[in-house]
């Protein structure tokens, strides 16, 4: 039997290669993303299509078209995964081109905003992740009410998941004993999206979402599924600075402990005390002194620092293994 489609069946839908990109910096102690304006007033990550002609890579045509809208050269880049759900873009009985997403995480120290694009501080998105000060109140408030009735409900059995619903929503967002995991960025967000309690949820269709009466307002939405790409991002960033020095990128040439303090903590969204991060610090080798005093902060002098780049031949995961305070 010949696997060709007979005159009568649909064309296949064409798929276009995407190029999307989280872009972090730190200001004045927070991470930011560079966001983008979209249409129907929703913002985004910046996006740009692959030219297979005139990029050699994908990662080249990434840093090419970042540069070419923003003015941004990008300093670390890594790719995160290819987003191509159906629902990102189709619908069923769509014809239109989809498109599947390369997702990339780029860092830069540049923080001006270009032209139609503008830096926005990531706990924006994600307010239930910023945990520096306390546990945040939106988890006992607004979260874990509505996952706890939500996963009291009857639910099918699902070979392809391990946990049930209440078993994920303790392990997810540390309650009823479980410890919270900075890394499970993805996890929280995906089950508040299966949960449907996002808005993107609800713009998708989903049943969960469109049985509520009101989705709650649990951060600000993003247009197609670019939350879920942030969301990928900021995990694989978290887990990065336990075993590679990438939050160095994020940092000017010379710094103080305090600063490279602070940019560690708003990224893991951890309060650290101050004291073991020190030795933490000392211990791992990372940083070296350069013998001047910085004074910018305004107070008390303190040491410059910058990083020590011999510690990348001397160990294979030279990172800052963090603990912090809950």
């Amino acid at each position: 039997m010949s696997d060709k489609p007979s005159t009568g069946d649909s064309l296949p839908i064409p798929i276009e290669i995407g190029l999307t990109a989280a872009i972090v910096a730190i200001e004045n102690n927070e991470p930011l993303i560079l966001t983008a304006s979209g249409g129907n007033n929703l913002i985004g990550l910046p996006y740009g299509p692959f030219d297979a002609i005139s990029h050699r890579t994908l990662e080249i045509g990434l840093r090419a078209w970042v540069e070419e809208q923003t003015g941004l050269r990008l300093g670390y880049v890594e790719q995160l995964y290819t987003f191509g759900d159906r629902g990102r873009h189709a619908r069923l009985g769509d014809t239109d081109v989809h498109v599947a997403s390369i997702g990339y995480l780029a860092l830069t120290r540049a923080v001006d905003n270009a032209a139609g694009a503008t830096f926005e501080p990531w706990y924006r998105f994600f307010p239930w992740e910023d945990w520096r000060e306390n546990r945040p109140e939106i988890i006992e408030r607004d979260i874990i009410p509505e996952l706890t009735a939500w996963a009291g409900q009857a639910e099918q059995a699902d070979t392809a998941r391990a946990l049930a619903r209440r078993d994920r929503v303790r392990l997810y967002f540390g309650i009823d004993g479980a410890q919270w995991d900075e890394e499970r960025v993805l996890d929280r967000y995906e089950l508040l999206y299966e949960a449907g309690l996002i808005e993107e949820a609800r713009r998708d269709g989903r049943p969960a979402a469109l049985s509520r009466a009101k989705v709650p307002p649990l951060g600000l939405a993003m247009r197609f599924d670019h939350r879920r790409i942030l969301a990928t991002a900021i995990a694989r960033l978290r887990a990065k600075l336990k075993y590679r020095p990438v939050v160095f990128e994020l940092l000017p040439p010379e710094f103080t402990l305090t600063e490279l303090q602070h940019t560690v903590e708003a990224i893991s969204g951890r309060h650290l005390h101050k004291q073991n991060f020190r030795r933490l610090v000392e211990a791992g080798a990372l940083v070296e002194p350069t013998g001047e005093m910085s004074t910018r902060t305004g107070g008390r002098p303190a040491a410059l620092f910058r990083f020590r780049r011999e510690v990348l031949q001397e160990r294979p995961a030279p990172g800052l293994r963090v603990r912090g305070r809950r």
